[in-house]
Parts: structure tokens; sequence; C-alpha cells
């Protein structure tokens, strides 16, 4: 399974590039077929946030610790500041990891949007087993 992921580099400037996460088929119910079920990732908080209709962009911004934001309506555009460009619609999530540096642009669809933010200590390296 793929997730975008936007990063920054030791000088400060952020980039795209995509996770593969790891999965296994795995029987959750007795009467289920089985579907791929990704690690156990550790995760400090959980926020879920309304932006309201008409915000559009949000300047340069960086974001305080490694978070997975789950996107549940709406759709947003992202530039990183080597000037690449990606659109997350809804139902995508984006592993957002540039903690520092210049940061990200966000450009948001002008509907209401609902986004689910996982905050993930370690991104998304899974624990050992």
């Amino acid at each position: 399974m793929k997730c975008l992921r936007i990063y920054a580099t030791p000088d400060g400037e952020s980039h795209f590039d995509e996770v593969e996460l790891p999965t296994t088929k795995r029987q959750v119910h007795p009467d289920a077929v089985p579907f791929d079920v990704t690690g156990n990732y550790p995760a400090s908080r959980v926020r879920i946030t309304h932006i309201p209709a008409g915000m559009r962009e949000v300047a340069w911004h960086t974001v305080p610790e490694p978070v997975l934001t789950i996107r549940l309506d709406g759709s947003v555009e992202y530039e990183t500041s080597d000037g690449e460009v990606r659109h997350v619609p809804a139902g995508s999530f984006v592993l957002v990891e540039d903690t520092h540096g210049k940061g990200h642009l966000s450009r948001h669809s002008p509907d209401a949007q609902t986004v689910i933010w996982v905050s993930l200590p370690n991104g998304l390296e899974l624990p050992p087993v």
C-alpha cells in the first residue's frame, strides 16, 4: 500500500515521495474474506479538524511532529519548496514529516473539509517484532 509523504531534507527544503507500507492478508472476522492490513504504528494523539469552507491557501508552514492526515471530504493541493505540486482528494492519506525548514503550502478546495490528524512520533517506522 502506498502513502504520499512530505518531508524536509537537512537543508530545510521540502519534497514529496511515496512510502510503501508493508501489509499482510488477515481475516479479521470468521465470515470475512482476508484483506490487506498494515502493521501497528504507535500513535500519541488523534485530532479531528474541520476546515471551514472558503479557506483557500495556508502560507508556508511545517508540522510540529510527524502526522498522518486522513482526508474524509474535500481536497487539498500541497506544494513543496522544490516547486512540486500534488493534488490529494477525499479518501486519501498523507504522511507529513516536514518538521523543520521552509515547509509546504496547502491550497484547500472551496468546500468545508474534515481531516483526521494522527500524531506518529516515529513516522511510519514499524516497531521491531
